[in-house]
């Protein structure tokens, strides 16, 4: 029997507010062709390959990163979501395409880190209860957990028997981009989904207090990664992780190496 509030998500959420958008399948598209390329060795110079592999996967996983929060927060009682086009994975209807894609593939490109952005626009007095409120925050780190546990599967489950070295690579640099997303999502900074989750549970005065930072999280966190004692810091923690999930850093660095094929 489904709840009063299922029902109404259904009633409120039109099939055309969850339509896979055509952008989405675009990008889709071009990920499994230039993974193709990747694996096969089509292209000319494989790092433009990867480049184009990386960066539509890295798009993706953007996308569903978002979708979760919105998902989450369509469950949790903002009936608003399905208008406003979050539930067809198109990265254009964020609130923040800015913040949302074209930032995260700088930063990528700029210094191997993968750091998402803001954000879908979530009405949060719809919501009741702290624990729906920080499990909306939660779901889209919890996302790119997901999408690292996949990409590390044949290295962890010991099938890389017959993988292109390219490919390969291409693979752990995704990875670790997907660890190092999880890993500053998480961290307990205003604008940060790991903020968003210990939010509901901090006094007002608190919160107050704290609002008018919360737009300079992102570039704060970016900016103490160049110091280099943190970044140091921070990949060893992401080399450790990616060391539990089988994968040698060095293939990621490698990777890393081939999708900067400018340089």
């Amino acid at each position: 029997m489904s709840s009063p509030g299922s029902s109404m998500t259904t009633a409120t959420t039109r099939h055309s507010d969850r339509r896979i958008s055509p952008v989405f399948i675009g990008i889709c598209a071009v990920t499994a062709v230039t993974g193709w390329a990747t694996w096969t060795g089509f292209a000319e110079k494989p790092g433009i390959a990867v480049f184009l592999f990386v960066t539509g996967a890295w798009i993706v996983s953007l996308c569903l990163h978002e979708y979760a929060h919105a998902r989450t927060a369509l469950h949790s009682g903002d009936i608003t979501i399905g208008a406003k086009g979050y539930l067809t994975l198109n990265p254009l209807k964020y609130t923040h395409a800015l913040l949302s894609i074209v930032l995260p593939v700088i930063f990528v490109i700029m210094g191997g880190i993968g750091l998402p952005g803001g954000a879908v626009f979530i009405e949060r007095d719809r919501i009741r209860g702290r624990w729906r409120h920080s499990l909306i925050s939660a779901a889209g780190p919890l996302t790119n957990v997901l999408f690292a546990i996949a990409c590390t599967a044949p290295f962890w489950l010991d099938a890389l028997d017959g993988v292109p070295p390219e490919f390969r690579y291409a693979l752990a640099f995704l990875a670790l981009l997907q660890v190092s997303a999880a890993i500053l999502n998480f961290l307990p900074v205003p604008g940060l989904d790991g903020y968003g989750v210990i939010e509901p549970w901090l006094s007002y005065n608190t919160k107050r207090q704290i609002e008018p930072f919360a737009p300079f999280g992102l570039l704060f966190v970016f900016a103490l990664l160049w110091v280099p004692q943190v970044n140091s810091v921070f990949f060893d923690l992401v080399d450790a992780v990616l060391r539990g999930l089988q994968v040698d850093p060095w293939q990621a660095s490698s990777g890393w190496s081939l999708y900067r094929f400018w340089t």
